[in-house]
C-alpha cells in the first residue's frame, strides 16, 4: 500500500513500519523519551490523569494508511489515506511481537544520551499499548483479537477511535482497558469542513457510536481536539452529543500545528489554542454537562472533566 518514497519519509519522521504487509507501525512518543531521559520527572498527561507509566507505553497502529476521515489537525500526510481495507493483513500476534521488537530497536537510540538506566530497562518491556498512532484502528477487522493478545501479555490497552465503525465496537469480545472516542465536530456540516469524511455516512456512524458508548463496560473517554477558528465554537452543541454517550471522562485538548498538519498548511501556529483558552472552553462544558474539572496539564494543553 505504501511506496518506498513514503516509507522512507515515515522512517525519517521516526516511524517504524512493521509486518509482512506493512500496514502497522510504531513510533516513540515524545513523553516516552522525556520520561526515560528525566527518570520520570517528565511524563504525559495520561500518566497524570490515569496512572499509566509514560516510559512503559507502546504507541502503535495496526492500520497506518487506512482511515475514513482526513482531519485538518491530523499530523499524518492525509493525501495517502484509504477509507477501506485494501490487501492482506498481518495476524495480531505477529503485529504485537513486531511492535515490541521495533520499540526496543527505537529505544536503543536513547542509550547514547543522558538517561535513567532504570527507566530505559523498564521501557524495554512495555506495559501499556496506545492503539492510536495513526489511521483508524477499528478498520482492522481483527482489532478484538489484537486487544485480546495485548491483555494476554498483561498489558493495558488504550484504544482511540473516530467512531465510524460502531459495528466493530459492538462485536468486540474483549473491551480495551480504556476506550476513547474522538469528537471533533459538533454538526454534520462542521465534520464536512474539519474532518473531510471519505465515507458518506460518517456523521451518522459517529452518532451511533456515541449512543453505544454508554452501554460498554469499560473506562470510556470522549476526547475533543480543539482548534481555534475551526471547531472550537458552540460548546452547547458538543454538550448535546456528549450527553448521548455519558462517558466517564472528557478530555479537551488543543490541536497542534505539527507534522503534516503544519507542512500541508492545514493548521497554523496561531490556530493552536492556549491552555487558558482550552480551560475556558472546558469550563463552559462543565457548567452545561455537570461534569467537574478533575485535572489539567498545562504543557499538553489538556483539561480532564470527570463524571
Amino acid at each position: 500500500m505504501l511506496n518506498q518514497k513514503y516509507l522512507k519519509r515515515l522512517q525519517n519522521a521516526g516511524y517504524k513500519v512493521i509486518g509482512n504487509h506493512k500496514h502497522s507501525a510504531v513510533k516513540l512518543c515524545l513523553w516516552n523519551r522525556k520520561s526515560i531521559k528525566s527518570g520520570e520527572k517528565e511524563f504525559c498527561y495520561k500518566q497524570k490523569f490515569y496512572g499509566i507509566k509514560s516510559h512503559r507505553c507502546l504507541q502503535m497502529t495496526p492500520s497506518l494508511p487506512f482511515c475514513t476521515l482526513r482531519c485538518a489537525f491530523c499530523w499524518r500526510d492525509t493525501s495517502i489515506t484509504y477509507p477501506k481495507w485494501v490487501g492482506e493483513m498481518d495476524e495480531p500476534e505477529e503485529i504485537i511481537e513486531n511492535s515490541i521488537k521495533a520499540q526496543r530497536g527505537l529505544l536503543s537510540g536513547l542509550g547514547g544520551v543522558s538517561h535513567s538506566e532504570k527507566h530505559l530497562k523498564e521501557a524495554l518491556t512495555p506495559k501499556h499499548a496506545a492503539i492510536s498512532l495513526a489511521g483508524e484502528p477499528t478498520i482492522y477487522e481483527k482489532i478484538s483479537d489484537l486487544i485480546k493478545e495485548f491483555h494476554k501479555r498483561s498489558m493495558t490497552t488504550f484504544l482511540v477511535t473516530n467512531g465510524t465503525f460502531p459495528e466493530r465496537l459492538e462485536k468486540l469480545e474483549i473491551l480495551p482497558t480504556q476506550l476513547y472516542v474522538s469528537l471533533c465536530s459538533n454538526s454534520k456540516e462542521m465534520m464536512s469542513k474539519v474532518q473531510k469524511p471519505l465515507i458518506p455516512d460518517a456523521w451518522e456512524k459517529l452518532n451511533k457510536t456515541l449512543e453505544l458508548l454508554s452501554n460498554l463496560k469499560t473506562r470510556r473517554v470522549i476526547r475533543l481536539t480543539m482548534v481555534k477558528n475551526l471547531n472550537m465554537i458552540e460548546p452547547e452543541r458538543y454538550t448535546k452529543l456528549i450527553e448521548k454517550a455519558l462517558p466517564d471522562f472528557i478530555e479537551v485538548k488543543a490541536g497542534m500545528a505539527v507534522g503534516f498538519a503544519r507542512l500541508q498548511n492545514r493548521i497554523k501556529y496561531e490556530d493552536m489554542a492556549s491552555h487558558n483558552e482550552i480551560k475556558e472552553f472546558s469550563e463552559k462544558l462543565s457548567n452545561s454537562l455537570g461534569y467537574k474539572i478533575a485535572d489539567e496539564k498545562n504543557d499538553s494543553r489538556v483539561v480532564l472533566l470527570k463524571k
